[in-house]
């Protein structure tokens, strides 16, 4: 059974003595070696004797004595736990380090206990998590579909319920990509806020670690303890006062740039510019202004990262093992790889002059806005499709992220929604370098503020509906701008009848219980915070309400009802067996 791990949950749990480190820690290890051969999360998870040390440690201190006491945590396999084989995905490579990352020691420092290194595609070269020799990751909500990556692994083990939050990395996306397909929150800061020293270089110059929580005021917390500069890192910047924390006060007007819609991509996904639309009013409903956007020069600069000489900087990493021992590496990241030997110091010299053309530009852009609001991915790829054609869909899953940290910008990716086959969808927020926890504040009001980070599950109240309120529909912002989710796509057990009702602007159905002659309707599953029911009943006209519904099989659960007295003027759609299906058939 999964449990809640997140940061506050667990806290109480161990002030209140319901269990101990000791006791989480090792049943966590078990559920996670029961669980490694189905979703190949894990590379190395730590042994009991392994975890003995930090176990130990903790007896002698207490909850009140350390902000992470006892929280578990996942590191992505391309980061330093001393004493443990460092992979990055690549047997031949791998190295057993003397010294923790200075992100993994100061975890440690703060009371957390590292689980396990998880798995990642290779060199961290990737954004979809099938590039690795120790097996995919799938995705943790829906088998067809990967977890993303190259940060594979660590998404899954806070999905799955095996830790609190997870390292990762991020230079193309790697840190946003799976967080958008497991429903996580995913923190790619400011590049050099959180210290790289101790982790293997993708392009160093590019290079973040990230976190993966459940919420965004999670993710502050962590950024807060963690944002120190390291003097052994080059790279390290120093945090300034205005981003050391936030208070998470009511959100101030705020302008955000949208992308033109000649920009907008979402690579053949029907729902996807229903949901980003819907996450634009969710802003707007937060005060939000929102500004269009040319997004023009952040996407010839995202082409820059694998068409110019960046290849070349992975390369010297991966370069001489590549040459050396062709076969340790993955015939996938060969290909990635292949032209960077060509490239040569004017073409770098080049591109870098592109590039800080490209970044006066969109700094120029972004100029009068607080933040911009993009999808995170354009279209989640199936397993089969990244098998077909892997360099495009992998490519295609970057077109949000790649242009990220070669401009310098802060981001967080956030949960925002879910596809009718209920894998998550999600939007990111991205801002100049060190606005991160302006982005995080704002990050957690769109997750639903204080009301849906303290709703427990039993807090929140499914409903059942069939119209305008289904993902994508005009009315479906009314969910999930009070945090609402998709939880199934299903239909109603065969006693109903369908309305299309008079009226408007925007056409509505009523689904009427019948005594004969009913048929299924296509219905979907929403859970609503309880604390946010009141207002969405307020919105709804009469003659609707809600009432019990009856699903195929056979459950009730609240969902829309039609009284029989507002039918009069009605067309009985039932024939169509749904809303979208009389939708479609209506427009030809």
């Amino acid at each position: 059974m999964k449990q809640d791990l997140r940061l506050n949950v667990l806290k109480a749990r161990y002030s209140s003595g319901q269990t101990t480190p000791r006791e989480l820690i090792l049943a966590l290890r078990e559920q996670a070696e029961r669980l490694n051969p189905d979703f190949c999360l894990f590379i190395h998870l730590l042994s009991a004797e392994e975890l003995e040390p930090y176990l130990l440690a903790l007896e002698a201190r207490t909850p009140q004595d350390l902000p992470l006491y006892g929280v578990p945590f996942a590191i992505k396999d391309n980061i330093d736990l001393a004493g443990i084989p460092t992979t990055a995905a690549c047997p031949a490579f791998a190295y057993v380090p003397e010294r923790s990352a200075t992100v993994v020691r100061q975890l440690i420092e703060l009371g957390a206990v590292p689980l396990g290194k998880t798995n990642l595609d290779q060199f961290a070269t990737g954004l979809n998590g099938t590039r690795s020799p120790y097996g995919a990751c799938r995705n943790s909500v829906h088998p067809d579909y990967p977890s993303g990556g190259s940060s594979a692994g660590s998404p899954l083990a806070v999905a799955l319920g095996l830790a609190s939050f997870a390292l990762g990395t991020d230079t193309a996306g790697s840190g946003r990509v799976p967080a958008a397909l497991n429903g996580l929150v995913g923190l790619k800061a400011s590049k050099g806020l959180l210290s790289t020293a101790g982790v293997v270089p993708a392009c160093r110059t590019l290079d973040c670690v990230t976190t993966f929580t459940h919420e965004a005021a999670e993710a502050s917390e962590l950024l807060a303890l963690l944002a120190q500069a390291d003097p052994v890192d080059a790279y390290s910047r120093a945090n300034p006062a205005w981003n050391a924390a936030t208070s998470f006060g009511d959100v101030r007007p705020f302008h955000f740039g949208v992308p033109a819609a000649q920009h907008l991509e979402f690579f053949g996904c029907t729902q996807g510019p229903g949901l980003f639309q819907a996450a634009v009013e969710r802003l707007q409903a937060l005060g939000g202004v929102a500004v269009t956007l040319d997004f023009a020069p952040f996407l010839e600069a995202a082409r820059l990262l694998y068409e110019g000489p960046w290849v070349a900087e992975r390369y010297s990493v991966v370069g001489d093992l590549a040459q050396q021992q062709p076969e340790a590496v993955l015939p996938v990241i060969h290909a990635v790889l292949a032209k960077a030997p060509q490239i040569s110091g004017v073409d770098t010299f080049r591109a870098q002059y592109r590039l800080q053309q490209l970044k006066a530009e969109c700094d120029r852009l972004m100029a009068g806005l607080d933040c911009v609001l993009t999808p995170t991915i354009g279209r989640a790829v199936t397993l089969r499709e990244l098998e077909q054609e892997p360099v495009l869909r992998n490519a295609e899953l970057g077109y949000y992220t790649n242009f990220m940290n070669l401009l310098d910008y802060a981001a967080v990716a956030v949960p925002s929604a879910n596809l009718a086959d209920g894998l998550p969808w999600g939007i990111t927020l991205f801002g100049r370098a060190f606005t991160d926890q302006y982005l995080l504040s704002l990050a957690h009001h769109y997750q639903g503020g204080t009301a849906i980070g303290r709703a427990a599950r039993h807090e929140r109240t499914r409903v059942v509906v069939c119209g305008a309120h289904m993902a994508g529909l005009p009315l479906n912002g009314q969910l999930s701008q009070r945090g609402g989710r998709l939880l199934e796509a299903t239909h109603s057990a065969p006693r109903y009848r369908l309305y299309a009702l008079p009226g408007g602007p925007v056409q509505r159905p009523g689904m009427v219980r019948v005594a004969q002659h009913g048929v299924a309707i296509a219905v979907e599953v929403w859970e609503l915070p309880s604390a946010e029911l009141g207002s969405f009943l307020d919105g709804i006209p009469a003659p609707l309400g809600l009432g019990k519904v009856q699903l195929a099989d056979g459950r009730w659960e609240t969902g829309f009802i039609c009284e029989g007295a507002g039918l009069e003027g009605a067309q009985d759609i039932s024939a169509f067996g749904g809303w979208r299906a009389w939708l479609q058939g209506s427009a030809t």
